[in-house]
């Protein structure tokens, strides 16, 4: 038990201490001065336009757990379901393994609101596919569009392939609605029961998903310099891949796994150039996000704790 709960910790250092170690050789020529020019250079409509992609990031994420519970078939008010989606994904992208720390912020939210833990889990689990779905579409479309994107992510995959992967990928996922559209058996297990949701439920998932990966991509790509920038799908095609990659790194805020693979998918920048876009990305999606999820839970729990000393003193005085 001691070794499965250091497991996923023990992921994450790993992969930072690998790509820290990497981004050092490459950028160890690199000044403070140089990365605080890069950012100064940065206009202003870049910050407000990164600023605004944030929001729209964010409003689609909370509607991830609108749709999960339709699906689950619980009515919540819409600024509890806004506040509790935005700390969950705001805690869980900075502390890492998101799927578990997410789940557990959630789990607090929804049981006060009468969701069973494992009603809490199928929420968890398809705000999961959710992301999976629109990361599957984007990436599919990408690799159709611009099927070159391939040699900037992967040094083994021919780019006469990128094609045929990306008509697989929505191939694969237009599965996904035949099985919402046919109606498939459910998949039961010993916790939960998962079963596909209406199809009014699965499309919407098809629209929110990109909508939100799209924002977060947006937030990188004003940023840039548009000096040899190569195009909003190249970055997004980028972003699809290094941020896919450090979720599965479970790297506390993808900490080095996002600065290595955009670095080397961006070669027509200067590296400190790259650097303090996502350095504002990591401002407006991550630390801006963690502090105020931070707040939200400290006003959450003491809500909770005055509502249960108001209980018991009423119950005492019954």
């Amino acid at each position: 038990m001691k070794l499965g709960k250091l497991f996923w910790p023990m992921v994450g250092a790993v992969a930072i201490v690998f790509s820290v170690w990497i981004l050092y050789h490459d950028l160890k020529g690199m000044s403070f001065h140089e990365f605080r020019d890069s950012l100064l250079a940065i206009p202003l409509s870049g910050w407000l336009l990164a600023a605004l992609a944030t929001i729209v990031a964010y409003a689609a994420l909370a509607a991830y757990d609108h749709l999960a519970l339709e699906h689950l078939g619980h009515r919540i008010s819409l600024w509890f379901i806004t506040v509790a989606s935005f700390t969950a994904y705001a805690l869980a992208h900075n502390i890492g393994a998101s799927v578990f720390s997410g789940a557990v912020v959630r789990y607090r939210a929804y049981t006060s609101k009468g969701l069973s833990a494992s009603e809490v889990g199928v929420l968890v689990a398809f705000c999961s596919f959710t992301f999976a779905l629109g990361t599957a579409v984007l990436m599919g479309l990408v690799l159709i569009v611009e099927p070159e994107i391939i040699e900037r992510v992967s040094k083994f995959l021919p780019v006469e392939a990128a094609f045929s992967t990306g008509v697989l990928i929505l191939a694969l996922v237009s599965l996904y609605l035949i099985g919402s559209l046919v109606g498939f058996r459910p998949i039961r297990t010993r916790w939960l029961k998962l079963e596909y949701p209406r199809p009014s439920v699965a499309f919407r998932q098809l629209v929110i998903a990109p909508v939100e990966l799209l924002a977060a991509a947006a937030i990188i790509y004003f940023v840039l310099p548009e000096a040899n920038n190569p195009g909003y799908l190249v970055v997004l095609g980028i972003f699809l891949a290094s941020f896919s990659a450090a979720l599965l790194s479970h790297a506390p805020g993808g900490i080095g796994v996002l600065e290595l693979i955009f670095i080397a998918g961006l070669p027509e920048f200067d590296p400190v150039d790259v650097l303090a876009a996502l350095a504002v990305f990591r401002m407006f999606y991550l630390i801006i996000p963690f502090v105020l999820g931070l707040g939200a839970v400290l006003a959450f729990e003491h809500a909770r704790y005055t509502q249960m000393k108001r209980e018991e003193s009423n119950g005492t005085k019954g």
